[in-house]
């Protein structure tokens, strides 16, 4: 049950991220839909990514760990979101930016 937790905040975080990031720089924006699905994938990805850096990993990767010993580990929790926010952000403006040099090259 915990792992969809961190999964969520996953999500969730990313979808701001992409929304906020197309808010703020409409270059890249995908509409609503389009910015919460990558925002969303794109902090699943993010996390994921983190985790894979040695640095990083145990604080993002310390929920799944906590769980099993029967609790959340919010500081995991929170580096996850803070990940998820930034992978968000990100993913949307690279499919933003490829969006939008599709368009160019078709006109």
């Amino acid at each position: 049950m915990e792992a969809i937790v961190s999964i969520l905040v996953q999500l969730v975080a990313g979808g701001v991220g992409g929304n906020g990031l197309a808010a703020v720089v409409k270059q890249v924006n995908l509409g609503p839909t389009g910015n919460t699905i990558a925002g969303a994938i794109g902090g699943w990805l993010g996390t994921w990514l983190a985790t894979q850096v040695p640095g990083l990993s145990g604080l993002v990767g310390g929920a799944a760990a906590a769980a099993g010993a029967g609790g959340l580990d919010i500081a995991a929790l929170a580096g996850q979101g803070l990940t998820g926010l930034i992978g968000g952000g990100v993913l949307t403006a690279i499919a933003g930016l490829i969006k939008n040099a599709t368009m160019k090259s078709s006109t």
